[in-house]
């Protein structure tokens, strides 16, 4: 698929130097939407991501979307000629999204006086788990710590059971889309002032902006909040339930009037003039008899009747869905959700299509991830070194 010339962030040049999963999703959400992004790597270490996963015919399944819209080129920012290189690409680029330990970048001489000296509109994104300052800066951070320490875990799972880590990168994806929209607020400002600036996202407080107004609760009422397992404490009834047929749905009644759709569904009407039925915290207090109103009636039931039923109600339903569910779900193939990326190694590949529709310029995935290193070459000679220049590159191990 061929991204349209109108593409909203057509022109804009991108560095990815991030590895694994936040800083090089954030370039990717860019490079969705038209922006040029080259992914540089270490000539002898590829990103980790490449090896995360299954792969297939050597080739890692995972890079292949996180990957995608990007040019690959290698690059040793620890050699003179890899740091030179570098600076002539940030003379040019827009924006440079990194994740190394706070104070690698100076060490290499290649910190926010070097690369603002050389272009001042840059916009340098640096994702790392803690921050760059603070006690915890220089420790080892990854999206599991963030999952900890954020609260995440602690709020997940059964009451009676351990704290619980979700089993993909939560922390990491939350964190890419916000520095993909923290990249895009700095490109705004740049656009008022002139002049680029130091974006310094740590992976520990994105996913605690998601977490809701925990601190504020404790803050103000010295409240914790508990495991609950899939009950909610905002209202009921609120969980899977499992059905005739031994699958599972999901029901919500976040609002009042689907509460009581629900009831009147699972004929039970005489529980609405309860009064403790009026508000969903009341509700949740009373979860043992809603519950068992509701979970009994969907046991007797097939998924198919089940689903059929709830949607004549007009009440909030939803299959539990794996990921073959999902990759036949009429929802997400109207949508196009899931569409289908033509690669030079694998063939067709199906997988998650741009994140949102732009009626006017939308995004598009062009490629899927290229192998390690394949544009080298080309990004040099357009940045205008001679062969020459790369072959002294490649000797000095830069490349």
């Amino acid at each position: 698929m061929t991204a349209p010339t109108t593409a909203p962030l057509t022109g804009l040049r991108v560095l990815d130097l991030a590895t694994l999963f936040a800083g090089p999703m954030a370039a990717t959400l860019l490079g969705d939407f038209g922006a040029e992004v080259v992914k540089i790597e270490h000539p002898r270490k590829p990103d980790p991501s490449r090896g995360h996963g299954p792969s297939k015919d050597g080739a890692g399944l995972w890079w292949k979307m996180l990957g995608r819209n990007k040019r690959t080129m290698t690059l040793d920012l620890s050699k003179p000629g890899g740091r030179a290189t570098l600076l002539r690409l940030a003379a040019t680029t827009d924006v440079i999204i990194e994740n190394f330990r706070p104070g690698t970048l100076e060490k290499w001489d290649l910190g926010w006086p070097e690369l603002s000296a050389v272009n001042p509109r840059l916009v340098l994104a640096r994702v790392t788990g803690f921050g760059q300052f603070g006690p915890y800066a220089h420790r080892p951070g990854f999206g599991t710590l963030a999952e900890a320490m954020s609260g995440f875990a602690a709020i997940t799972g059964e009451p009676d059971a351990p704290p619980t880590l979700p089993p993909f990168g939560l922390a990491d994806s939350i964190a890419g889309l916000t520095t993909a929209y923290a990249v895009m607020t700095a490109l705004a400002a740049r656009d008022r002032t002139g002049e680029g600036q130091v974006v310094d996202l740590a992976l520990i407080e994105p996913i605690l902006a998601a977490l809701g107004p925990q601190p504020l609760w404790y803050d103000q009422l010295g409240h914790v909040q508990p495991r609950t397992g899939n009950r909610s404490p905002n209202n009921a009834p609120r969980g899977v339930y499992r059905t005739a047929d031994g699958t599972w749905v999901a029901v919500s009644t976040s609002a009042q009037s689907v509460a009581e759709r629900v009831m009147r569904l699972v004929g039970r009407p005489e529980l609405i003039d309860e009064p403790w039925f009026a508000s969903g915290a009341d509700r949740a207090r009373h979860a043992d008899v809603l519950d068992e109103a509701v979970g009994g009636w969907i046991a007797a039931r097939t998924r198919t009747d089940v689903m059929a039923a709830f949607e004549k109600a007009e009440a909030a339903v939803a299959p539990v869905q794996d990921v073959r569910d999902v990759m036949a779900d009429p929802q997400y193939q109207a949508l196009n959700t899931i569409t289908t990326v033509d690669d030079p190694e694998l063939g067709p590949l199906r997988m998650q299509n741009v994140l949102f529709r732009l009626s006017a310029t939308p995004g598009a995935i062009r490629w899927a991830g290229r192998p390690h290193g394949a544009d080298t070459d080309e990004v040099l000679t357009e940045l205008g070194l001679s062969p020459d220049d790369v072959t002294a590159l490649r000797a000095e191990g830069a490349l």
